[in-house]
């Protein structure tokens, strides 16, 4: 028996234990390069120049994502114990959700012009390190996982809910995390009182028991009062800006005045041809490097 604890400043200890096996399933998704390669893309992108603390991982905020949608299922199994069965497909989504996000998060969407759910799916299909665990834990289970974060399609409608829907266990998490890391107050939620408000409508979908409404009602509040404040914070969004007019920039002049390795050069200039290792090959470390020697050097002149 292995048992790992993850201590989260949020959540406190999130605990696995590989004796239930989709917890060893996540185990090993969290040691998959793939998923390492979290750890250097940022929760909030650039927001780290507005607000100094910003500096979370999208590898923490899945991590927080998993361990909220386990209480949740945990919470939801004991009134439907046929949900137990979903352990897998859900734990699994929640932990990925996330994997195919580029350099800068979603500003880097805006820069690079890709969709991180579609980049999900294709790492989740085709890399050995997330397919073959998937694959060997229920024939199937990474296209079940790929189909649910890129089209919202699963059997069961409520594990749709958990994984994306206007309460889902992603946004609860990020609305925590985004206000503790940048010192916000407006991100506090009451999640012990959501999750245990959680319940099951007749015909099995995700449902709101009255008593936690007021949470929900609050948790609606929060969300408003952190996109005001931070996520369309103006200088947030002047530097997002000024991070995609040096992006397109270097694309309009090309690579005869701009250095790039072959990684960025494709990034750049070839990204129709994307492959997963070029993908997987960015992330801030990568583009923050390039980004500061364009500011630092200039354009290169044409060669004569």
């Amino acid at each position: 028996m292995s048992q790992r604890t993850y201590h989260d400043p949020l959540h406190h200890g999130i605990t696995l234990d590989d004796t239930n096996r989709a917890e060893a399933l996540v185990m090993t998704l969290i040691d998959a390069a793939p998923f390492q390669r979290l750890r250097r893309v940022r929760q909030l992108g650039p927001a780290f120049l507005t607000f100094h603390g910003a500096e979370s991982s999208r590898f923490t905020h899945s991590l927080g994502v998993f361990h909220l949608a386990r209480l949740a299922l945990g919470n939801l199994t004991r009134l439907d114990p046929s949900l137990e069965e979903e352990q897998g497909l859900l734990y699994a989504a929640a932990l990925l959700h996330d994997i195919g996000h580029g350099p800068l998060s979603h500003t880097g969407e805006e820069m690079f012009g890709l969709h991180h759910e579609t980049w999900s799916a294709a790492v989740i299909r085709q890399h050995p390190a997330i397919r073959d665990p998937l694959e060997a834990f229920s024939p199937g289970l990474a296209d079940s996982v790929a189909d649910l974060l890129e089209h919202g399609s699963a059997k069961r409608s409520v594990i749709k809910r958990l994984v994306s829907s206007q309460l889902d266990c992603d946004r609860l998490d990020y609305l925590l995390r985004d206000s503790y890391t940048t010192g916000a107050r407006y991100g506090q939620l009451d999640t012990e009182r959501i999750l245990a408000g959680l319940t099951l409508s007749p015909d099995g979908d995700l449902a709101i028991h009255p008593k936690g409404l007021m949470a929900v009602e609050h948790y609606l509040v929060v969300r408003n009062l952190m996109y005001r404040s931070v996520y369309n914070h103006r200088l947030n969004i002047v530097c997002n800006w000024m991070l995609e007019q040096l992006v397109q920039l270097a694309r309009q002049l090309g690579p005869d005045q701009v250095w790039a390795d072959p990684v960025m050069e494709r990034w750049l200039w070839d990204l129709e041809s994307m492959d997963l290792t070029s993908f997987l090959a960015n992330d801030d470390l990568r583009t923050g490097y390039h980004l500061q020697r364009w500011r630092e050097e200039g354009p290169r002149p044409l060669a004569e």
